[in-house]
């Protein structure tokens, strides 16, 4: 870890963004990690660490990762954290700096979007399918 690359106004600058207003009240407890369905599919997602590396005002890091993208935005982790960090929100705040810092384009958040979408009508189609089987 490059602690010279570190800018410790970061987390401010999270926490100034609507939806990252809590940030610094995370102790780093896991919780969000436990709970987290992208964490128990995917062992390298892990919502702890990400938290970790923004505290620690590992900007560019942070911001450059594609773990920022793989965030299903549930919200379980909101649900779960003791702190009530929102987590959820707060990978919403780091996407938005992103796009701010010119880390991504407007084209790739759209097409993240889109995905989201996607995979959203699929659940709900698919549940309204096996909805009318069991009636």
């Amino acid at each position: 870890m490059n602690l010279s690359s570190t800018n410790m106004e970061f987390k401010n600058r999270v926490a100034a963004k609507p939806g990252g207003e809590k940030v610094m009240n995370c102790f780093l407890c896991g919780t969000c990690t436990a709970g987290c369905p992208v964490s128990a599919l995917n062992g390298e997602y892990n919502p702890r660490r990400i938290m970790r590396i923004v505290l620690l005002g590992m900007e560019q890091s942070v911001l450059s990762s594609p773990q920022l993208w793989q965030c299903s935005q549930c919200h379980t982790c909101v649900a779960h954290c003791p702190q009530d960090v929102r987590f959820a929100d707060v990978m919403r705040v780091l996407r938005e700096l992103a796009l701010e810092d010119g880390i991504v384009s407007r084209e790739f958040v759209e097409d993240v979007d889109k995905v989201d979408r996607e995979v959203r009508q699929e659940r709900i189609y698919r549940i309204n399918k096996l909805s009318t089987i069991e009636n």
